[in-house]
């Protein structure tokens, strides 16, 4: 079976645990929701990264909440590239799936919409 990657991202307004919780919750129930049949048992692996001013949790933390207890997850740091997004959550969802390529949506919200304005404009 093929595996697909999914990306996403949000932000938020501050390091504070409970606003990074709430957001990667919000971003990966919007994954979930824009990939119909995509179950977290399906999910081969999530890779979250974070921007140098969010070290309050781990976005994984939010997805373990959501019943993604036995997915394989890292959290690391983003390059800090000036001009970039601050306060971002980004993840990269492997799914198992025979899905095409070409039929995943990817999710960005908040002010991470800028990320990739191409993705937002093809869903």
């Amino acid at each position: 079976m093929p595996i697909r990657g999914i990306r996403g991202a949000t932000n938020v307004t501050a390091d504070d645990p409970d606003l990074i919780l709430e957001a990667t919750r919000e971003l990966l129930e919007a994954i979930l929701k824009a990939n119909e049949h995509m179950r977290p048992e399906d999910v081969g692996s999530a890779f979250f990264t974070v921007t140098e001013d969010l070290a309050a949790t781990f976005p994984a933390q939010a997805a373990r909440q959501m019943g993604w207890s036995m997915v394989p997850m890292m959290c690391a740091r983003e390059i800090p590239v000036p001009g970039s997004l601050p306060r971002a959550i980004r993840v990269l969802v492997h799914w198992n799936t025979e899905t095409p390529q070409s039929e995943i949506k990817h999710v960005y919200l908040r002010e991470a919409v800028r990320l990739r304005p191409d993705l937002v404009a093809a869903q």
